[in-house]
Formats: C-alpha cells, structure tokens, sequence
C-alpha cells in the first residue's frame, strides 16, 4: 500500500528542525523562573512588581505574564557612605516638575557621579503647562538614553497625576505670594510624598531632591554632599542676575526655607491656632530665624556646615533610611511647618538631624 503524500514529503532536515524548536520552547517556558530578578537587553525588569529602580515594560506577545518574582533584599547590607561611588551606592533623583527649563537638563547630565547608579523621577501635573513640560523632558529623556552609555541614567520614571491646581498661574511672583503658601505649599507636600513613595526601591541609598529650576551646580555634588555622611543636607541656593547698578552680573539669595530656628519664630508658633502655619520670608511674618542664605561668605571655607531647623527642597540630599523610617513631608500644619520645613521637623521628632552647607552654592533660574 502506498505510503501518504504527506509522509513521503516529509525530510530529515525538517524533523530535525522542528525537535530545535520544541526544545527551544521549554527553555523558554520553565527555565528561569527561580531566579530573583530577570532583565532585558535594555535594562528593563521582568515583572511589574520589580522595584521601580529597574522599571518595568510590558511584553508585546500575547503571552500571559511570568509569575511575580520572590525576591530577598538584605536592607542590613545597604550602605550610605561618604564614599558612595567606591561602594556603588544608588542615587534617585527626585523632581516635581510643572515647567521644564532646559538648564536644569544640561545640569544633570553634568553631574559626574556615575549615571549607571544615578535613577531619575519626575511629577507632572496633567494640566496645559504641565503637557508642555512633559513634551519637553520626554524629547531630552529619549535624547539622552539613546545617545552614549555613560550619559544615559540607569532609569527613568515620569508619573502624571491629577491634583489639585491651587494657583492659576507658575509664575513666580504668583508662587510666592504668603496668601498662596500654604494651599500650594501642600499641593507641593502631597506631590512630593506620591513620587517618593512611588519611585524609591529597596536599592536606593539616596535621595536627592532636585528642583526643575535648578539649572546650575558642581558637577560633583552628590559625591559633596554624601562625604558629609550627614542623615539630611542642603547647599544654599541663589540666583545669578544682571546688576543694574553694577551693570554687571551678581547673585543674590533665593531659597530662604533653610534656616535655624528663633525664640521670636517660637513664641510666634505657641499663640497660633492648630491650622495656622509659620511662612520664612515674609515682612508680614517676621521671625527673626537666621537663614542660611544670610550667612554665606565668598572667602569663608565652603566645606563648612551648621545644623538646621528647617530645609528647603531646592536641592535636599537625603539618606533614603531617613525616608523609609516614616519622614515625609506634611500637607497639613506639623509643629505650625509644612512641607519640606515640615519635613525637617518630623526627621528631628525621628532623631534625624538636618544640616545645610552656607559657602556651597548652587544656582536657581532667573525668570
């Protein structure tokens, strides 16, 4: 009887090559899946519940998704070291952004501590202006990991959130007007604490916080600020500006939110209401704090550092244990402060000190 068509086509080369594809197929679906974490050529994880330091992408098949991974991170073994790049510690860069300045992206990139232990987080509002400024980042941020290796950050995170808009318009007259502080200063608290709790991983040694208009700082200064080995330390923060009277360019001061607390600033705070808070930098509100920004010294030694009472969150390094340990940042009135000020009260309540360095300056933009 003669044998089927189909049988007598059949070749050795072809049954060959089926048997590779079939044990191609097992490998694919029951090796690997003991393993802590699995990565992609591109850097990213392989399940979504991966720490956001190695985000996740989705698969394009149709594939249904690997189990969730179990992985042990030994916390005891994390460091946070005034040597951080000889122990390869992780920096998560941490930015509300509602406008993007162009600066403030050439800064970074500046930045001389390694970019493969550098991650990036942003914010965005999803309003008109916060659209721009997410056009804007996410052109730079596919410039950026396109281009050379060691330019590239080892990822990036952007959320977008609806919140609420307490202001109707970013400029910074309209920001910081005192009847303005306090709703947007806990706009700014709950923004900050959603795009903390939501990028920080278990990696993460530090967390610096950046403002989107900070467009110029040494290149060196997360490995600066870490070889305090301090728990919360801020530069202080001016401005570069043209001088009319000098007709040349000069700097002035601009962040007054890090200051050393006063008895003036505390008999203030004894007679307010539980819902009132106290604002630095206001005529209106004198309290006779001494600020950070007063203290700089062009000839003084720039490596010098005082404690502090309240921080602002320009430029902020953080130790991230200080975070884990339950330091966030108050949307409502904490000991009469908010926000970042509040910040810095609630790490003390922690028995975390805050420090500032006064000679050491960074540069804020100029609108």
């Amino acid at each position: 009887m003669p044998s089927p068509r189909s049988l007598r086509r059949q070749n050795p080369i072809t049954l060959v090559l089926a048997g590779i594809l079939c044990i191609g197929f097992f490998i694919f679906f029951f090796s690997g899946g003991d393993g802590a974490l699995s990565t992609s050529g591109t850097g990213t994880a392989a399940n979504v519940l991966s720490p956001p330091s190695l985000p996740f992408r989705k698969s394009k098949s149709n594939e249904p998704a690997p189990a969730p991974p179990v992985v042990h991170y030994h916390m005891n073994k994390l460091t946070t070291s005034r040597t951080p790049i000889a122990n390869k510690e992780t920096v998560l860069i941490l930015t509300p952004l509602t406008r993007f300045y162009q600066g403030y992206w050439d800064n970074l990139l500046k930045l001389s501590y390694p970019h493969e232990y550098i991650s990036l987080g942003f914010i965005i509002p999803k309003t008109k202006e916060g659209n721009q400024a997410y056009a804007a980042l996410q052109a730079q941020v596919t410039k950026t990991q396109s281009g050379p290796k060691a330019k590239r950050f080892a990822s990036i995170t952007i959320l977008r959130q609806d919140t609420e808009n307490p202001l109707q318009s970013q400029n910074e007259a309209e920001r910081h007007k005192l009847e303005n502080q306090k709703a947007r200063r806990a706009a700014m608290a709950k923004a900050r604490n959603s795009l903390l709790f939501t990028t920080m991983g278990p990696t993460t040694s530090w967390i610096l916080w950046m403002d989107a208009d900070i467009v110029e700082t040494p290149a060196s200064l997360i490995q600066d600020l870490a070889a305090y080995d301090v728990p919360i330390i801020a530069p202080n923060v001016f401005q570069r500006f043209y001088n009319n009277e000098k007709k040349a360019m000069d700097i002035r001061p601009y962040d007054y939110n890090n200051w050393v607390d006063s008895p003036t600033a505390q008999a203030m705070a004894a007679k307010m209401g539980k819902d009132e808070v106290l604002f630095e930098g206001y005529n209106e509100m004198a309290t006779y704090r001494s600020l950070m920004v007063m203290m700089y010294d062009p000839s003084a030694d720039p490596t010098t550092k005082v404690k502090l009472d309240g921080v602002g969150g320009a430029t902020l390094l953080v130790k991230a244990e200080v975070h884990r340990d339950g330091a966030m940042f108050p949307a409502f009135p904490f000991y009469h402060l908010i926000e970042t000020e509040g910040f810095a009260k609630m790490a003390a309540r922690l028995n975390w000190a805050s420090y500032g360095l006064p000679h050491y300056l960074v540069y804020h933009y100029n609108e």
